[in-house]
């Protein structure tokens, strides 16, 4: 049996297709829905590091999650972008998360190496989130929407 069939993340959905099925009827320039699922991909990126350091979750769980991670980060840059709002100040994100995970998971999956490269994906991660941020008020002038994201909202342990 496969890792797809058998794996679910911290929301529920089963398998390696984590994807939201309302994810195409969503409005150009949805930036709250399009930030709230790439917060809560990185928190299921978070919990799937977790699983793989006790040896119940394998690299492919991992990088089926990284690819979601960057599909809802483009997601995002797109529906800031249709507010004519860059995020090139973030745009390593994506590298730069993908370069620590390589780094974490050439090694044996236990706590102890879990504990010595969290660290690097948690700073990625905050990285991205004061970075979204920081474009919160230029999306609330061109949008004439309220916040987005309140500074605890990603839910993360920093």
């Amino acid at each position: 049996m496969s890792s797809k069939s058998t794996s679910t993340n911290s929301r529920g959905s089963s398998g390696a297709n984590n994807s939201d099925p309302h994810r195409n009827l969503r409005a150009p320039g949805d930036v709250p829905n399009a930030v709230r699922q790439l917060l809560l991909s990185t928190k299921d990126l978070q919990t799937i590091l977790g699983q793989w350091s006790l040896g119940s979750a394998t690299e492919t769980e991992i990088s089926n999650i990284f690819v979601k991670v960057g599909t809802d980060f483009h997601t995002t840059i797109d529906a800031f972008a249709y507010y004519g709002i860059d995020l090139n100040h973030i745009g390593t994100f994506i590298e730069d998360l993908r370069t620590v995970l390589e780094q974490c998971l050439s090694n044996d999956p236990t706590p102890e190496m879990l504990n010595e490269y969290m660290p690097g994906v948690r700073k990625v991660l905050y990285r991205l989130l004061k970075g979204l941020q920081a474009r919160q008020q230029a999306w609330q002038s061109a949008s004439g929407r309220a916040a987005f994201m309140s500074t605890d909202e990603a839910g993360w342990t920093l």
